[in-house]
């Protein structure tokens, strides 16, 4: 691991602004389907990895990353640190409601995935982009936060709470509208964030969205903020724009996995 890092470093110069992104918009799919398929990704980067390991610096194969947008059917996922007690359904209900429940490895407490949300997960070698966590959710945060400007809406980040929140009114209390999650593996990112663009937020109401208590705080969603209902693709477009500046790579869009 140790010269996987001094090689990436000793050409991040050169290599920084040159990483190329493909984008797919796989649609409505399942969670265990995109879970699957990102760690298909997360495999070839792997591999790329540790070919490069046996490559002299001026060798290195520079890899092609992803990023996957999707939505999902109705899924509570809970997170590596999470609490169950933070799921207020029994087994039962979940059944009759037909909503899915996952056990995750990604970071965080428990979410809601639904129709109507931006789910994406990027699948990036961050060794040739940066080796910082903290600037990667940051990051992440910024994408959202500049694309909810574009809509006139401003995003905020909340001490102690990853993700981006809406600041409180008269009417309103502080609303969260995109949950953050991730899980890096020799570098590489999987899973990613959650973004309420037309999503129903009474599942909300049957979790402890994120672990955190809901008396001064909430859950919306874009169309909610805006008082008009938003096209999915015209958000996904804006946000990997802003992903694409802050992260600095070329992307290309292709509807397959």
């Amino acid at each position: 691991m140790d010269d996987i890092k001094k090689s990436s470093k000793s050409i991040f110069v050169i290599l920084k602004d040159m990483q190329r992104v493909i984008v797919h918009d796989l649609g409505n799919i399942t969670y265990d389907v995109a879970l699957q398929i990102q760690k298909e990704h997360l495999d070839k980067l792997v591999a790329i990895k540790k070919k490069n390991r046996l490559r002299p610096a001026d060798s290195i194969v520079v890899p092609t990353h992803h990023f996957i947008f999707c939505e999902h059917p109705p899924v509570f996922t809970l997170g590596r640190t999470g609490d169950e007690k933070h799921l207020l359904l029994r087994q039962s209900e979940l059944q009759q409601r037909n909503i899915a429940y996952r056990k995750t490895n990604r970071g965080g407490d428990i979410t809601f995935h639904g129709p109507g949300q931006i789910v994406g997960y990027p699948i990036f070698d961050l060794e040739f982009f940066f080796t910082d966590v903290h600037r990667y959710v940051r990051y992440i945060e910024e994408a959202v936060i500049r694309t909810l400007g574009e809509f006139n809406i401003k995003g905020i980040r909340v001490p102690d709470f990853t993700g981006v929140w809406i600041e409180e009114n008269t009417q309103l209390p502080m609303r969260k509208i995109c949950a953050i999650g991730i899980h890096l593996s020799r570098w590489i990112s999987m899973h990613g964030f959650a973004f309420n663009i037309n999503t129903e937020l009474d599942y909300f109401n049957m979790i402890v969205p994120c672990g955190i208590p809901s008396e001064d705080k909430s859950v919306t969603n874009l169309s909610n903020e805006i008082g008009q209902k938003i096209e999915i693709k015209e958000v996904q477009e804006k946000l990997i724009k802003h992903f694409s500046q802050l992260f600095g790579f070329e992307f290309s869009w292709e509807k397959n996995a």
